[in-house]
């Protein structure tokens, strides 16, 4: 992962980032195979839910993020693409900053809203919230 490749991050911070997924990169290889393969499919999973989750209001490009982070210590595509979602949470920081109040409390609100119609959706399909 290149540090220029992360745009929206400070230089130190940057910096820091790449080092880290290097060193536990480094670390992972001296793991046992299986370790490494519940790695790799716990990491597509969560890719698979932030991608569920991206458009609803919320973190599902986060969680795309970490599922990237978790594949990158494996393989070198999901590097490239963890590189790129960083670049785009750091836009998205941005457009949130620069948002109006007014802005910020409309996604709020909407947030809400996605919430409660998940609840009412759940209790009247009886569909259970926590699996039992």
């Amino acid at each position: 992962m290149t540090a220029a490749s992360l745009r929206g991050m400070k230089p130190g911070a940057r910096n820091r980032f790449v080092e880290g997924l290097q060193e536990r990169r480094a670390r992972h290889k001296e793991r046992h195979h299986l370790i490494r393969v519940a790695a790799a499919i716990g990491g597509f999973l969560v890719v698979l839910l932030g991608i569920i989750l991206i458009p609803l209001p919320g973190p599902g490009l986060l969680v795309v993020a970490v599922g990237l982070a978790v594949l990158a210590l494996e393989f070198a595509w999901a590097e490239h693409l963890l590189e790129k979602t960083v670049d785009r949470l750091s836009e998205a920081g941005e457009r949130v900053k620069r948002a109006s109040p007014v802005g910020q409390a409309a996604v709020a609100l909407l947030g809400v809203l996605a919430a409660v119609g998940s609840l009412i959706v759940a209790y009247t399909w009886d569909v259970p919230l926590l699996p039992v």
